[in-house]
Parts: C-alpha cells; sequence; structure tokens
C-alpha cells in the first residue's frame, strides 16, 4: 500500500517541473492524478514554457510509476478549463482527495506592466480558480496544498531592485498566496480539510534558466550565462547549495497529500535551504 493508495489529486501545471515531479511521486505512492497545464508561451514569460509534447511526457511517466490519470491542455486563468478538467476526472475516478495548486510563473527583469498582471493572474488568481472549482468535489478530510515560494517572505525591490514590473508580481503573488493559505485553511476547517502552502528557495527547473534571471544575480554582466550565475545563487541559501532539487518538494507534497499530515493545517513549509532563517531571527507567533 502506498502513501496515497486509491487518493485522487489534481494538479495545476502538470507538464513539467515541480508540477510533474509531484504527479509521478505521488502515483509512485497509489494516487491517480487529474492534472491540466498551459502547454504554451506566454508573451511576458522570459523562458520558454512546458509544451504539448512534455504533456505527453508526463502521462508517459505517470503510468510508468503504476498511476492513472486525465490531463488536459489548459489556462488556471481560465475558471471553466480548470472546472471542466475537475469535472472530467471526478467523472472518471470516482472523488478528489488532493489539491495541489502548483501552475505559476516568474517574468523577473519585465519591466512591462502587463506582466505584473500576467504574474499575478497566474500565479495567485489561478490558485483561487483551482481552490473554488475544487472545493464542492473535496471530499471531508481532504489536504489543499498551494505552491508559494522563499519570495513570500522578501520585499521586492530589497531582494531584487532590478525585478522590473515581472518581478514585483512574482513577490506579491506569492505573499499574498501564503496569507491565503492561513485564510483558508480556517474556512475549511469545519469538514477537516487541511491547507498548507510550501515555500522553495530556488528550485532546479526552466523557471531558473533564463538571461533576466542570470541577471538578477550577476547584474555587473551584460549578459550572464549559467555559469556566470550559479555561483551566486548560494547566497540566497544556509546551506551552500545553489538550489533544490524538485524531488525535494514533491517529498514535502506527498506527505501533505497524505493521511499522515492529518493533524497538519495552516501551515508555511519551507524547503528552502535555510533561506528564511539566514535572513530572519527566531519571532514568537
Amino acid at each position: 500500500m502506498g502513501r496515497v493508495q486509491d487518493k485522487v489529486v489534481f494538479i495545476t501545471g502538470v507538464a513539467r517541473g515541480q508540477g510533474r515531479a509531484h504527479a509521478v511521486r505521488l502515483a509512485e505512492e497509489g494516487a491517480n492524478i487529474i492534472g491540466i497545464d498551459i502547454a504554451e508561451n506566454i508573451a511576458t514569460v522570459p523562458y520558454p514554457m512546458a509544451s504539448e509534447a512534455e504533456l505527453d511526457e508526463t502521462r508517459d511517466l505517470i503510468s510508468d510509476a503504476g498511476g492513472k490519470h486525465h490531463l488536459v491542455k489548459g489556462d488556471v486563468r481560465d475558471k471553466r478549463a480548470v472546472a471542466d478538467a475537475l469535472r472530467e476526472g471526478v467523472e472518471l475516478f470516482g472523488g478528489l482527495h488532493g489539491v495541489v495548486a502548483q501552475a505559476g510563473i516568474m517574468a523577473v527583469g519585465n519591466t512591462d506592466p502587463i506582466s505584473f498582471n500576467d504574474t499575478v493572474d497566474v500565479n495567485l488568481v489561478g490558485v483561487l480558480n483551482t481552490v473554488s472549482a475544487a472545493y464542492p468535489f473535496l471530499k471531508d478530510g481532504s489536504s489543499i496544498v498551494i505552491t508559494g515560494s522563499y519570495a513570500a517572505f522578501t520585499s521586492a525591490l530589497k531582494a531584487d531592485p532590478n525585478g522590473g514590473a515581472g518581478g514585483l508580481g512574482y513577490v506579491a503573488s506569492k505573499r499574498l498566496l501564503a496569507a491565503y493559505t492561513h485564510e483558508l485553511a480556517l474556512a475549511v476547517a469545519p469538514r477537516r480539510i487541511r491547507a498548507n502552502a510550501v515555500h522553495p528557495t530556488s528550485v532546479d527547473t526552466a523557471i531558473m534558466r533564463n538571461e533576466p534571471l542570470y541577471k538578477s544575480f550577476r547584474p555587473d554582466l551584460e549578459s550572464p550565462t549559467l555559469e556566470d550565475a550559479l555561483p551566486a545563487f548560494p547566497a540566497l541559501n544556509l546551506f551552500p547549495d545553489p538550489w533544490v532539487d524538485v524531488s525535494d518538494v514533491a517529498h514535502a507534497v506527498v506527505y501533505l497529500i497524505s493521511d499522515e499530515s492529518r493533524a497538519v493545517t495552516g501551515t508555511q513549509m519551507r524547503v528552502d535551504l535555510g533561506a528564511w532563517i539566514k535572513l530572519h531571527d527566531y519571532t514568537f507567533p
């Protein structure tokens, strides 16, 4: 028996990166996966986003891990698309036991004001759409996991003065998600539904592999490469590592979806290599 045997979990941003890692890891532990991914580019995002081919690869990986799946192409900014994907998956699998609101973008360095809107629409409104659509299907005692970021505990301008409108949108959306998770946990508690956020430091995914991001770490260089920026990545963290692996975050997600976390709700779980405690003194709640 797996740790989430026969649970049905809805994951957004499922085609690659963290979303894919969560889907495969949950499938390895016995879950069936409903998923959605835009699988196309957004103009203000400075790196190639997931493709339909990558969505197909995720389907194969879930199957190889022993899970069943219903994965569709769709945009979390479109509440109807999210609701349709969920309804189809629940009809197929017979229920819903968990949600992982993972879909997110980061347009660091983009000074176009629309990049702020796009980032907040995906990162924040997309989560609101996801939870709103999922709630009627969730069984009592289910689990909602929201992907935040170490950025939720920072000031955008202090953290990256060169982040532009896109960087401001990223930090604003993640800070609001942390607050939303707290209030959501209170709201869904009467049904013993848990709501928790996972806040990673930098994660080794495509979101970290683009020149505007490199320049935020190496503003002294005109056109920095990954090799230029990588030595600066550990500056965020207490441990001397540049980033965490997707599997590090996936392990936390499996725990929060599983019944092992049945007494855990309203938490801000940091998977951050000690980044938060590096910059903050301990304060009593």
